[in-house]
């Protein structure tokens, strides 16, 4: 049996009621980003204009003569009129009109040049140099504009330093104030508790004064963790369409800078703004990013993430605790949260969203079923029995993977098989025909996928075998298919040991057939490993060690439990590594006591795995010669493979 990680999802978009009367306005938005761009603009429209005026000065520009080109057009009689100033500088006009300029050395006391003015009638005058306003503002102007930049820089700057460094400090929170997410609690599947918790935080939000009659006190954080997948951000923007208020989302990651104080910074400015919209909701994504445990032994510590930490304790129950504003955090490591934060006063409620059940499965199933072409040998009661394990997240994508595989038949209504294959694909990897197996490959792989369906049959507590087949995929050269008729909660010692078995059940039957094992049984001899070494050490189940459980006790949402120092002695490590030993020896031993018994169905199981490749549980049935259709299933999917097979189940819960 596998059983994988689980989500709540939409259904259809609920109407909300008419927004209740707010005690202040929301603050007004600020100012778009555009017109800091202004100055800039009008500065480059300035520089545009003088270069057209300059340009167009100097097609206007007088003709320059020298001195000597001067005296000849005098001498020619082509200049009409000359002025002349104190310094010699000279300027005229030609007889056709044309504007001169130019200088004399020797200024008007050149007698060569005064004789030929007299004698060719040019109008001379004497002028005393002048200095216009236009033309001071255009030698000036570039000094302006320099001036003018540099002045609107430095008021930039000071701006942005009263803010942060280059607004770094400034709060990088999405605000949902007027334009609110469509998401309502009707298109949260399931998850009816988790959906009461967090509707009576809106409800506060929305009538307050129900509350204070009866003396209560709306909490002022909630605390969402679960495993990946299972809805919990989903939740949070329903939370931001039923609220009604303003709504500030952010990740955890956006409080982490370099510069030590800027994440405090950034915590201070979003409550800042959260209570400038009081009442409102600050939603913090992956607030594990900040609020990992502080000290702990740490060789080297993170002042800005500590700091940060400390600026959201303080914000959420210090001197000055923000009134009006409640906190919604996501996670899924709740085990490295700083204690701090998890104590009544900041975040009240933890609330679990975990992995959906059967019944919520088939609900999300039918969410994400809307708008597509169901074939009608497609039963959603049937593909949710068969997703034991499966988030929210995990059946969306089963879904569209099913559309996939109906596409690449050339269909447009997704059948069952469909999402038989998308199952597969899913957990085991894409089939290929270039994975395909040499013959006695093939008959290895047969046996051992015999072992251990009939080893599945065989045991009293074993959950029922749905499908086996020798068909490659991903990594997995054979597959033995079985699903549970009811989703357990606890795991009795009885079901533990059959399913040791069950995995030894291939290496067994290889055993008994060929006289030696293959490397196909590495993954069924690490999953029973695991399995047997969380019975002795987590879950009391040896004699010999007796009622001691050495588990963290906390859940582990992402993986297993962090690399310690063991929380007991050498001697102790040595009984357990005894009692895992001889829990599998006797798994083994009694998987091959099962198959020795009925070595007759095990060969015609295998013959028959060769004929067809794909066999369902009534075969398996029929071949033992008992009622077929024990614990039966169509077209589900549950794995346990050879070469690559899945992690046993992920173990009892504890009471």
């Amino acid at each position: 049996m596998l059983e994988r990680p689980c989500v709540s999802h939409r259904s259809s978009p609920a109407k909300s009621g008419p927004p209740p009367d707010r005690p202040k306005p929301p603050a007004p938005p600020p100012p778009p980003r555009w017109r800091a761009w202004l100055p800039a603009i009008g500065l480059l429209i300035s520089i545009f204009i003088f270069s057209l005026l300059s340009g167009g000065m100097r097609q206007n520009r007088p003709q320059e003569l020298s001195y000597t080109d001067l005296k000849a057009k005098v001498a020619a009689g082509q200049v009409k009129s000359v002025n002349i100033d104190k310094d010699g500088h000279v300027d005229g006009k030609l007889q056709d009109g044309t504007r001169f300029t130019s200088g004399v050395p020797t200024a008007i006391g050149d007698p060569e040049l005064a004789k030929l003015l007299d004698e060719k009638d040019v109008q001379v005058t004497r002028v005393e140099p002048q200095t216009s306003l236009a033309s001071v503002l255009v030698s000036l102007l570039p000094l302006l504009l320099f001036v003018a930049f540099f002045i609107y820089l430095g008021r930039s700057t000071r701006r942005q330093l009263a803010s942060g460094i280059g607004g770094i400090g400034r709060s990088r929170a999405k605000v949902f104030d007027a334009e609110r997410p469509d998401t309502t609690f009707a298109d949260v599947a399931g998850y009816e508790g988790p959906k009461r918790e967090v509707t009576e935080v809106v409800d506060f939000l929305k009538t307050p004064d129900r509350y204070s009659r009866a003396g209560a006190v709306g909490p002022k954080g909630v605390l969402m963790v679960g495993p990946p997948g299972t809805g919990k951000t989903l939740l949070a923007r329903a939370v931001a369409g039923e609220a009604q208020v303003p709504f500030l989302s952010v990740t955890g990651s956006g409080f982490v800078e370099l510069f030590v104080g800027v994440g405090a910074s950034r915590v201070r400015d979003l409550f800042a703004e959260a209570r400038k919209r009081a009442p409102s909701i600050i939603f913090i994504d992956e607030i594990d990013a900040i609020g990992q445990r502080r000290g702990g032994g740490a060789v080297i510590s993170n002042d800005e993430r500590d700091q940060t930490l400390n600026q959201m304790l303080a914000e959420m129950d210090g001197f000055d605790p923000a009134t009006g504003v409640v906190v919604i955090a996501a996670t899924n490591r709740p085990e490295v949260l700083d204690p701090a934060l998890l104590r009544p006063g900041r975040f009240d409620r933890q609330v679990v969203i975990p992995l959906p059940n059967q019944r919520e499965r088939r609900a999300i199933l039918g969410v994400h079923a809307i708008g597509k072409k169901l074939g009608d040998d497609v039963d959603l009661d049937v593909i949710a029995r068969g997703t034991p394990g499966f988030s929210g997240a995990d059946l969306a994508n089963l879904v569209n993977e099913a559309a996939i595989f109906a596409v690449r038949a050339g269909r447009e209504v997704i059948m069952a098989v469909d999402f038989s294959d998308a199952r597969d694909r899913i957990l085991l990897g894409l089939r290929e025909a270039s994975n395909a197996l040499l013959p006695d490959e093939q008959r290895a792989v047969a046996v051992h996928e015999s072992g251990h369906a009939l080893v599945a049959a065989l045991s009293d507590h074993a959950d029922p075998v749905a499908k086996v087949t020798i068909l490659p995929a991903g990594q997995a050269l054979g597959v033995t298919e079985q699903l549970p008729v009811d989703e357990r909660h606890l795991y009795p010692e009885g079901y533990l040991k059959d399913s040791l078995a069950v995995r030894m059940g291939g290496r067994a039957a290889e055993q008994l057939v060929f006289g030696e094992g293959s490397t196909g049984a590495s993954n069924d001899l690490a999953g029973a490993t695991d399995l047997a070494t969380r019975m002795v050490r987590e879950f009391g189940m040896s004699p010999v060690l007796g009622p001691v459980g050495f588990s963290s006790g906390s859940p582990m949402y992402l993986g297993t439990e962090e690399v310690r120092s063991r929380p007991y002695a050498e001697a102790t490590q040595r009984v357990i590594d005894e009692e895992v030993a001889k829990l599998l020896r006797q798994a083994d031993a009694r998987a091959a006591e099962l198959l020795s018994s009925h070595r007759d169905a095990l060969d015609r199981l295998t013959e028959l795995l060769l004929e067809r490749e794909t066999v369902d549980g009534t075969d398996v049935d029929e071949i033992l010669g008992r009622v077929p259709g024990r614990g039966a299933t169509v077209g589900a999917t549950g794995h346990t493979a050879s070469g690559a097979e899945p992690s046993p189940p992920s173990g009892p819960a504890k009471p």
